[in-house]
């Protein structure tokens, strides 16, 4: 559900410090909001305290919410606290890893290169076929 961010209401929260936004501003700016926030039906903050003063710096007057209904303050307290302790990081190969992979689809080798333009060259060739006997029938 789409919510106008002024009307989201952050109570005290256990999270102090929200760290440097900088990175998460540059992702929202980059891919969009992937993880929605978590609020009540009064519109009340649950999760996602970060993600929403992100979007609050960059000037987005809506954010993608998922609104809980009929929640107890007890479970919106275990909600916040399970959402940031919840998380795992990647350890530093399995970090290295995924930039490895991107690495090698952004600069794809020579061999690779040369397989994709005979893949493409067939593949004209076929639509070009294909749009011959699509001419002859008419």
């Amino acid at each position: 559900m789409l919510v106008n961010i002024d009307e989201i209401i952050v109570k005290k929260r256990i999270r102090k410090d929200l760290g440097d936004l900088e990175p998460l501003k540059d992702s929202l700016r980059r891919y969009g909001l992937l993880n929605p926030i978590t609020i009540t039906k009064k519109k009340h903050l649950i999760a996602g305290e970060r993600r929403l003063e992100a979007a609050k710096a960059i000037g987005w007057t809506s954010i993608n919410a998922k609104v809980i209904d009929n929640i107890d303050e007890i479970s919106q307290l275990e909600i916040e606290l399970e959402e940031n302790n919840q998380r795992k990081d990647f350890t530093t190969e399995e970090l290295l890893e995924g930039y490895r992979r991107l690495d090698k689809l952004n600069n794809p080798s020579i061999f690779k290169k040369i397989l994709n333009g005979i893949v493409n060259f067939f593949i004209n060739i076929g639509k070009a076929i294909a749009s011959l006997f699509t001419k002859k029938s008419n």
